[in-house]
């Protein structure tokens, strides 16, 4: 099925759903110049707005040395754009009734009973407390459950870090979801579930957490209950040698200047391989782990705001995205912990997304109650309830570029103050 096929029926003018065409024509200029400064190889960007496509277009390069132009159907890594997925995922088990969302963790996962927490986790020794309460399912989606992130066990050099690689935790690429649980179950806690927010592999805990209820492995769930009644083909843990010549190089910085192809991590391990995401992953990461496409991760995304609902078909209670995408933080763990990146002031979290809590002079144009998330290598989606608005850019470099949020000021500009008449010149 071609890309362009699958928004085909949910596009519109501009103008039909109150947007500026001419203002929305900015997006192509700025990610030009983004593109002939080198700060980007390519990048595609889709704008939706009352469950309509209104902007989708590709710009750049998906493989500089080739010449070969990004496309609408150019598949990228989305990394922790997994995160969402793996949540709506659980909303799905939490309707059903297979989970609940304070049920402590090892209800259904018994190898993370009993977890002790590090007194001092940055300190040289190791001592070890008992828990005030055990990880709930809530406390993995909104990443309060005391977990550690990879960052932090690959290269730490504290006596918890060590203790984390002692446990194979920086070997994940060579594990499954199984074997990833069992070996959580010998590390201590950062600190005790539900005080504080840090980022973590709790999504992967998920993604195990899914199998054992579900009863199938964590691909095969994801496509069959969310790929598949969405329509999105393009999405999965790998690209399949048939759609290899539509998978986008991942580029960085080149000393001097200028762009330079690099080997991509491993979703959701850090460990670097010039092959990742070619081949089906023994470790299939609910926290980084996927490939998708534009016109695939809109179709979630309307979706969303759809209210659990597209296309008359419905994979979520209305009730349900509501309650994924309010923020679940208590007033002091707010905003997010991921200093010095001023991206995250006025951010609180959701399940499995963050939450605007509250506007702030890095980002004026936000609207309170808009949620999304990122991936590391520059990918990013985020949805405006109020203004009913969906946008998302995906492009493939390390660092993170900042043309997603160079972008957002102009998409909330190009709403107009009053819906036009459909019979009306566009602006």
């Amino acid at each position: 099925m071609d890309t362009v096929e699958l928004t085909s029926n949910l596009t519109a003018a501009p103008h039909e759903v109150g947007l500026s065409a001419k203002r929305l024509a900015c997006i192509s200029t700025t990610s030009q110049k983004f593109i002939d400064g080198e700060r980007l190889a390519g990048a595609v960007t889709v704008v939706a707005r009352r469950g309509k496509v209104v902007y989708f277009k590709a710009s750049g390069m998906m493989d500089i040395a080739a010449n070969k132009p990004m496309q609408k159907d150019t598949i990228f890594r989305i990394y922790s754009m997994t995160k969402p997925i793996a949540a709506v995922a659980v909303m799905m088990l939490c309707e059903e009734g297979k989970l609940q969302l304070d049920a402590p963790t090892s209800t259904y996962l018994p190898e993370l009973d009993g977890l002790k927490v590090a007194v001092d986790a940055d300190g040289e020794s190791l001592r070890l407390v008992e828990a005030d309460r055990d990880m709930t399912v809530r406390d993995l989606m909104r990443h309060t459950a005391g977990l550690p992130g990879a960052a932090r066990y690959m290269a730490g050099q504290t006596a918890v870090d060590k203790r984390y690689r002692e446990a194979g935790l920086h070997r994940l690429h060579a594990c499954d979801l199984q074997e990833m649980v069992e070996r959580l179950g010998r590390i201590p806690l950062l600190y005790p579930p539900g005080t504080k927010w840090h980022y973590s592999i709790a999504a992967d805990v998920l993604g195990r957490l899914i199998e054992v209820v579900s009863g199938q492995p964590f691909d095969v769930f994801l496509a069959d209950r969310i790929f598949q009644p969405l329509g999105m083909p393009d999405t999965g843990f790998y690209v399949p040698k048939e759609k290899i010549d539509r998978f986008a190089n991942m580029y960085g910085p080149k000393p001097g200047g200028g762009l330079q192809t690099i080997d991509a991590p491993e979703g959701g391990t850090g460990h670097v391989s010039k092959n990742s995401f070619m081949q089906k992953p023994k470790f299939l990461s609910a926290g980084g782990g996927l490939v998708s496409t534009a016109a695939d991760f809109t179709r979630l995304c309307l979706m969303l705001s759809g209210r659990g609902t597209l296309e008359g078909k419905q994979l979520l209670k209305s009730e349900s995205v509501e309650l994924m995408t309010r923020n679940h933080l208590p007033a002091h763990l707010i905003p997010l912990d991921k200093k010095p990146d001023e991206r995250y002031a006025g951010l609180g979290f959701g399940l499995g997304v963050s939450v605007r809590v509250q506007q702030t002079d890095w980002i004026p144009a936000s609207q309170v109650d808009e949620y999304g998330w990122i991936g590391g290598t520059s990918t990013e989606f985020w949805i405006s309830p109020r203004d009913e608005l969906v946008a998302i850019t995906l492009a493939q470099h390390i660092p993170f570029s900042e043309l997603s949020q160079t972008l957002k000021p102009l998409i909330y500009a190009a709403i107009l103050k009053e819906t036009p008449d459909v019979h009306q010149k566009p602006l």
